[in-house]
């Protein structure tokens, strides 16, 4: 309000303050091209002429000029001869006196015609100077006619206060349009101040580019009115377009059913090429009407991947709680041999737990040097010795510390289900099931190799192993999502895992992941 009203109040003041200094250079033209015309009129009349030639010009000038002033409203017509004495004079008194001024040194030296300002007898005045010609070409006289400066400043005035009056309406005017427009504005805004609004706009985009959801809003007609960039990537818009379509993004019936029936439409499912998306909408109310809409989305795979990352990590910690329970139940052994009193048969378990232990613990503890990767394996040893399974570490194996963008969520994944489906097709599958783990970083690739002695892959499943929710067992329970869980960790690696199989004779499953990616 006080942006528009300071403005408007500039806009008349400029304008007029542009008025008044036209009006009275106008005013003064006005004036002055007057008393030159009204001064050119007396200079050529016959009987001024020739009262020059007479004994008392006086006699015949001062009423002929008298009549005229009082029909021009001029305040003095003079007229003087050649040396400036005068012939007329509104004060009657003053005829016979000399010309006062210093201004008819043009008129009657050069014979031009001009207007001047001079302060004469009478005050400061505008005048229009013209000489007197004879019949022979010659200056006999002069003719000044003159408004005095104080009547033009009045005129000058007396226009100025009609302009500020309409001035002063328009001010008034613009100070109640202000008000209305202010009150207007704020009811839109719901009370807001321009910064605030700023700084309200600001804090949301800021806050719709950190939520790792996609959100987008439309209205009525289904343009989109707001997107963020998660929901760029996930409908995978290319380039920016100011005019998107509703329709054209999502492919679904009952984009305007919340438009309809005023209700929040919470996690739907939608198709959306080859994404299976999550979705709810929210309408915008405004004056208990339907505006908009807003809808926010995300990727069900993620969703599905965190839950298995979560499993696996649950696997992960059972296997530990096996090896555990394992250990605990040959403590009990041990200490029931050692309490009926059958020493050597304890120091014979001893000596083969504690050969087996070393072989093995050498293995994974001198060639095997990352931390997380020995973690894994000893789960594994305990829960094969608790599903009376060999477990075996190759005796080849040469494992470094691990590259950083190898975390232990990926390592749980790729290792913890290689190993766990080899368990599961040997432990029903084989007289002396056995699983073999191999690993080297020997080149610019890190390897790890998992082998069974298990009834092998069918050929016509080879194609469908990778397939999230293929399964070769039969289980109330939702399976088929550890190797598509390997596959989508060692892409995110950018790795690749291969395997060869055949029937009755096992399978071999290998992963090769980069270095430095």
């Amino acid at each position: 309000m006080v942006l528009v009203l300071s403005l408007a109040f500039l806009i008349i003041i400029l304008l007029t303050a542009s008025f008044t200094y036209l009006e009275s250079k106008q005013i003064e033209e006005q004036k002055g091209r007057l008393a030159l015309k009204i001064s050119k009129t007396i200079s050529f009349m016959p009987e001024v002429i020739k009262a020059f030639q007479t004994k008392d010009p006086a006699a015949i000038i001062q009423p002929t000029v008298d009549k005229i002033g009082k029909e021009i409203e001029a305040e003095f017509i003079v007229v003087g001869n050649k040396e400036g004495i005068r012939y007329s004079h509104p004060i009657p008194e003053r005829i016979g006196k000399k010309m006062v001024g210093k201004d008819n040194h043009r008129a009657l030296i050069e014979g031009k015609y001009y207007t001047s300002k001079a302060v004469g007898s009478l005050g400061p005045s505008l005048r229009g100077k013209s000489p007197i010609f004879n019949e022979s070409g010659e200056i006999i006289g002069i003719v000044s006619v003159g408004f005095l400066v104080e009547d033009i400043n009045e005129q000058v005035f007396h226009n100025v206060i009609r302009v500020a009056i309409i001035s002063l309406v328009v001010l008034l005017i613009a100070i109640v349009g202000s008000i209305l427009l202010s009150r207007s504005i704020r009811k839109d805004t719901m009370g807001l101040e321009p910064y605030q609004i700023a700084t309200l706009y600001t804090e949301r985009d800021a806050i719709l580019q950190s939520i790792r959801e996609g959100i987008l809003a439309y209205n009525k007609t289904g343009l989109v009115t707001m997107i963020n960039q998660p929901a760029i990537n996930l409908l995978n818009i290319k380039g920016s377009s100011p005019h998107l379509k509703i329709k054209d993004l999502l492919p679904d019936k009952n984009l305007y059913q919340v438009f309809k029936t005023g209700k929040s439409q919470i996690d739907q499912e939608m198709l959306l090429e080859n994404k299976t998306v999550i979705m709810t909408r929210t309408p915008i109310f405004h004056k208990d009407e339907v505006k908009g809409v807003v809808a926010s989305f995300r990727d069900k795979t993620e969703i599905e991947q965190m839950l298995n990352t979560i499993s696996e990590v649950q696997r992960y910690s059972e296997d530990l709680r096996a090896q555990n329970h394992e250990f605990t139940n040959k403590l009990y052994v041990l200490s029931g041999l050692l309490q009926l009193g059958e020493y050597d048969e304890a120091v014979q378990m001893i000596q083969n737990e504690t050969t087996d232990f070393e072989i093995k613990n050498q293995i994974l503890f001198n060639q095997i040097e990352d931390s997380r990767v020995q973690a894994i394996l000893l789960g594994k040893m305990g829960k094969s010795s608790e599903k009376k399974i060999r477990f075996e570490i190759d005796s080849n194996s040469s494992l470094e510390k691990l590259p950083d963008h190898i975390d232990l969520i990926h390592l749980i994944v790729i290792i913890g289900n290689l190993i766990d489906n080899a368990f599961e097709a040997v432990v029903n599958h084989s007289q002396n099931p056995e699983v073999t783990f191999f690993a080297t970083d020997f080149g610019k690739d890190i390897i790890f190799e998992v082998q069974d002695n298990g009834i092998g892959i069918p050929e016509k499943n080879k194609p469908l192993l990778f397939n999230r929710g293929f399964t070769e067992k039969s289980s109330h329970v939702p399976r088929g999502y550890g190797l598509a869980n390997v596959k989508e960790a060692v892409s995110k690696l950018e790795g690749i895992v291969e395997f060869q199989s055949e029937i009755g004779e096992g399978t071999v499953f290998t992963v090769y992941l980069p270095k430095e990616q």
